[in-house]
């Protein structure tokens, strides 16, 4: 049967194991019996020998490239990650995580595209993983990993909203009893046994409990338990000295992460333009005034509509196609900067839908809707996607001065020595893009 730690890397079985590997140090170096297990992993390609990851810091880089390209690579090739379900390198897996959590914590904000990035690949990992052991361990190992990560020895339905929301579960596929979610068949079978006659108390629980049902559970649970890990490290940083080589592959994270994204999501791509000009081209996050800094990194409940609909949209679509709105008295239309939408579709749109997604809830999961409303934003009526025949139904929204976000997103609203003098976020972009581009070395 596969190890508990296989699973919950953060139970008592993978803290040992973190305790015992030694020396930070050598994660750098080669390690010729991982390179082994991994070259041995049924169904795992190896004819390109960059695929093998030949080091801990290697498999690290890895485990994050395997998270970025199964959620935005169309042509994901398993085949390439297969060792990630390979449970014969557990204790390898569990020495990973533990290194990543601490190179992210002191890297990136909690609630960072980062940070969700990992704690959500980790979810989709434990479901992968399930999957691939048989039924009768499968059954017992959940069991075993369940009763490591309950609260108090149990696990109240509210702990579990965040899954909810997300709609892979529904609260009319629990079985609640005073608060607490049962899940167990001795749990199941102490509480209910005596009210079946005409029915086995196991088959019951077989039909009201299913293991779909168990494992959705135990992924986000142990997701909650990731993001805490995570803020703890975090808020301990503050005190204690951090080891060079976690402080190194934080580094590293913070190059490869954008590097990776930018092959799927031009956003990430850079700045561009033409230096001494403020001229549409890519858009170059390091320009960003801090309220569309924040509003990318992702807006709690309360402001996210106005943020990413009205703020960010605006903002996002004229930064990259018409900076220069305020400079002139044209009237002009998305498809007079970008006539076959090519940029708005994979560019704009993708910025904004990931910080929609970024905010706290993410904001289509409860409104869809606002989807229409950021296309309405942008010119093209109140359709669902931008469509050249429906330009024009609708204006398009020229962004919100700052007046107007200290009123509305006054907590969006914090000023450095880049807003002095600016009126507007997107005077603030162009200033700021064009010393950057100044001060960047030019091409020979």
């Amino acid at each position: 049967m596969a190890e508990v730690s296989y699973i919950n890397p953060l139970s008592n079985e993978g803290r040992q194991i973190v305790r015992q590997y030694g020396d930070l140090n050598q994660i750098f170096e080669e390690d010729e019996s991982m390179i082994d297990t991994i070259t041995h992993t049924t169904n795992q390609r190896i004819s390109d020998d960059s695929l093998i990851p030949k080091s801990y810091a290697d498999y690290a880089m890895k485990r994050i490239q395997w998270a970025i390209e199964k959620k935005n690579n169309k042509n994901y090739t398993q085949a390439e990650f297969e060792f990630l379900t390979n449970s014969d390198l557990f204790m390898q897996d569990v020495v990973i995580f533990h290194i990543l959590c601490q190179a992210i914590a002191i890297q990136f904000n909690t609630g960072s595209r980062e940070t969700r990035l990992f704690v959500e690949s980790q979810g989709t990992l434990i479901l992968e993983r399930l999957a691939k052991i048989p039924p009768m361990s499968r059954a017992e190992i959940i069991d075993e990993v369940m009763d490591e990560v309950k609260v108090d020895g149990s696990i109240n339905w509210k702990s579990l909203r965040d899954v909810v929301s997300t709609k892979k579960l529904k609260l009319t596929d629990l079985l609640i009893d005073n608060g607490e979610i049962i899940l167990q068949q001795d749990d199941f079978l102490e509480r209910f046994s005596d009210k079946f006659t005409d029915r086995s108390p196991e088959r019951m629980y077989s039909i009201l409990i299913g293991d779909s049902v168990k494992e959705q559970i135990l992924s986000r649970l142990i997701m909650q338990k990731t993001e805490e890990y995570i803020a703890r490290i975090k808020e301990m940083s503050a005190r204690i000295e951090i080891h060079p080589a976690i402080i190194e592959i934080g580094e590293n994270l913070k190059d490869f992460i954008p590097e990776e994204i930018s092959k799927y999501n031009q956003y990430y791509a850079g700045s561009g333009g033409i230096y001494g000009t403020v001229q549409a081209g890519k858009l170059n996050p390091d320009a960003f005034p801090p309220c569309i800094q924040a509003t990318v990194d992702g807006v709690s409940s309360g402001g996210r509509n106005d943020a990413i609909v009205l703020l960010l949209t605006s903002f996002a679509s004229y930064a990259r196609l018409y900076p220069r709105i305020f400079a002139s008295d044209e009237s002009v239309k998305v498809s007079d900067m970008d006539p076959d939408l090519s940029i708005t579709e994979n560019e704009i749109l993708p910025l904004i839908f990931d910080a929609a997604d970024n905010c706290t809830p993410p904001l289509f999961e409860d409104q869809p809707q606002e989807k229409i409303n950021i296309i309405s934003k942008l010119g093209f009526g109140m359709h669902d996607r931008v469509d050249i025949n429906h330009e024009g139904e609708t204006k398009w929204y020229t962004p919100m001065s700052c007046e107007k976000i200290k009123i509305h997103l006054p907590q969006l609203c914090h000023p450095d020595k880049s807003c002095k003098g600016i009126n507007n976020p997107l005077s603030c972009y162009g200033r700021k893009k064009f010393q950057l581009d100044k001060e960047a070395p030019k091409e020979e």
